[in-house]
């Protein structure tokens, strides 16, 4: 439906077509009445289709380095040391690729034609952690994620639209952000069930044109925010056609949306052992033919995902491949035991919500990792082994006044026996002294792993990890049970705004202060807990300064001053003790 300056819609010719398409689409049981339309043009109508102005993307600020962000991802996954490596290195290289070429305005000023980008494909069973870690790299870096299922498309279609909806999705998941949103990583698992098994009939055909509808996205398109078959895609173009008179098309490019793919490719080792059979030379011949799964997919390259199934073309715009390995019980368990890992931290935060405090032994998580060893579904099968054991407690707890307890191996073997237990002697003093030994040695634990990044903490946020510091971290991780780095990252940032207040206070006044480490910290607790903005809270603290330390400026001569814990816990007390020790002296 096109309206030019010489033909202007009509309220009613509209509403009659608009209504039309909601009775084909869904029946009688939508209607439409629009308001009268006042359609204005000017001279501000952009058509991306025309090259007419387009809105300046926005520079991205990254400078992430590969091992800072393969460290990072260390502290949460559990083994996958070569598939960390993999993409730590090559996201890095993608985001820090941009951000040079941006920075030159034109990527013609290294003669680069096109955009060959670091899309990637990882190969490895269900619940290894491919999602988990793909979240965890799109959370450090700050760029929106959207995930999608292979399964889900069709040649034409993704429930409903087309593959170009995942694109859209990303835009929503950045608050209609179009500028961040050309910067996110889009993730689209179980890639391998669009895979040619070689028949040119059937859902084959379906499949390899699933394939060539996303070799576009994959490499660079425009992406239409607008599509034909979202009524409500059309209602908004149709509000702000109403309201400015514009006719904008808003569009996305994908070029630097970086595209990861993930499967199982069940069959694929047998397509690269045969392979290496075949040539039995260099390095096929030191891989036993009974060797692991994962030592075989290592080899992998992209003839063998041709053979399995994939166009060349698909395959080319995948250039880095990422294989995950399998999940043996200790990984398992070393899974539950990493302080940062959601699975355990999930099931507090359950009890928590009740105001029931738990801890878990040692004997008990190793129990949990073999029960969830046996249903073969790797970290998934964690949660459903640990629901088995706690469901009951989460029912009946809240209804007493238990408020902590210890899971302990015989809580796994036989939950009903134990909850019994429990509840008839809630203040057992064995369980409760190995509740206090745990939650010590928790403590302990967490305080020692951040001690030994003392220095990287200081590096990047210039600021030292003092004893109360690291208290104030753990107790309200434990306490709240939130994600250690969030706090430490909060924490810092903190203490670095009471740096910045300093030295706003030195430039609009003639004497410097400074804080102590002690009261630094206090305003930094009494911010955290209170939400309070640090500015505001040092202000407060110092209202009433700017006279009384003139005063002793002029007695003593002093144009440094030390802010103690003191004057924030009693700041009129301390100013007036202060200038009364001036004059004494």
């Amino acid at each position: 439906m096109e309206y030019t300056k010489d033909k202007l819609p009509d309220p009613r010719e509209l509403e009659k077509e608009l209504n039309e398409y909601l009775q084909r689409k869904y029946g009688g049981h939508i209607k439409l009445a629009l308001p009268t339309l006042f359609p204005k043009f000017d001279s501000d109508y952009i058509d991306s289709e025309k090259g007419d102005k387009k809105e300046k993307p926005v520079k991205i600020k990254f400078d992430m380095k590969p091992e800072e962000l393969e460290s990072y991802l260390d502290e949460y996954v559990v083994k996958q040391k070569e598939a960390k490596e993999i993409l730590a290195t090559k996201i890095c290289t993608h985001f820090n690729r941009i951000r040079l070429l941006e920075d030159n305005n034109k990527a013609e000023t290294y003669g680069i034609i096109g955009n060959i980008k670091n899309n990637i494909i990882m190969i490895g069973p269900t619940g290894v952690g491919k999602t988990y870690l793909i979240k965890l790299i799109a959370k450090k870096i700050g760029v929106p994620f959207v995930k999608g299922d292979a399964t889900k498309f069709s040649e034409t279609g993704y429930v409903g639209g087309d593959v170009e909806d995942l694109v859209r999705d990303l835009v929503n998941e950045a608050d209609s952000n179009i500028e961040l949103a050309q910067y996110g990583i889009i993730y689209i698992d179980e890639i391998d069930k669009i895979a040619s098994s070689g028949s040119i009939v059937g859902p084959d055909v379906s499949r390899t044109g699933v394939q060539r509808a996303l070799l576009k996205p994959l490499e660079e398109t425009e992406v239409d925010l607008k599509v034909p078959h979202d009524p409500m895609s059309q209602l908004e173009a149709i509000e702000e056609y109403r309201r400015t008179g514009k006719r904008k098309k808003k569009t996305i490019n994908t070029k630097n949306i970086l595209f990861i793919v993930s499967g199982a490719f069940d069959g694929l080792e047998n397509i690269v052992k045969k392979k290496l059979n075949e040539q039995r030379i260099g390095f096929g011949a030191g891989i036993k033919s009974k060797g692991k799964k994962t030592e075989f997919l290592k080899h992998v390259t992209a003839e063998d995902f041709i053979n399995y199934g994939f166009e060349s073309e698909f395959i080319g715009r995948l250039p880095v491949i990422a294989v995950y390995e399998k999940l043996g019980i200790d990984d398992l368990y070393q899974i539950l035991k990493n302080p940062n890992g959601s699975v355990i931290i999930s099931k507090i935060k359950d009890f928590k919500a009740y105001r029931i405090d738990v801890q878990f032994e040692d004997d008990a998580l190793y129990m949990l990792a073999e029960k969830a060893y046996q249903e073969g579904t790797g970290a998934r099968g964690l949660v459903s082994s640990i629901e088995k054991a706690l469901l009951k407690f989460e029912k009946k707890l809240p209804s007493t006044d238990i408020r902590r307890f210890v899971v302990t191996k015989q809580t796994v073997e036989n939950p009903e026996r134990e909850l019994d237990k429990l509840i008839t002697d809630p203040n057992d003093e064995k369980m409760l002294a190995r509740y206090e030994e745990l939650l010590l040695r928790e403590k302990s634990d967490k305080k020692k792993s951040l001690k030994k990044r003392e220095k990287e903490f200081l590096s990047k946020y210039g600021v030292n990890l003092t004893n109360n510091r690291i208290d104030l971290i753990v107790d309200r991780a434990i306490d709240k049970r939130m994600d250690i780095n969030a706090i430490l990252e909060k924490v810092l940032l903190t203490i670095g705004k009471i740096k910045e207040f300093e030295e706003e206070f030195l430039n609009k006044h003639s004497f410097k202060i400074t804080f102590s480490d002690e009261a630094s910290d206090k305003i930094a607790k009494n911010s955290i807990e209170s939400s309070r903005e640090v500015f505001d809270a040092c202000t407060e603290i110092l209202k009433n300064y700017e006279h009384g330390i003139k005063l002793i400026k002029e007695k003593t001569g002093a144009n440094e001053f030390l802010i103690t814990e003191e004057a924030v816990n009693d700041p009129e007390g301390y100013l007036n003790r202060l200038i009364r020790d001036s004059y004494i002296n």
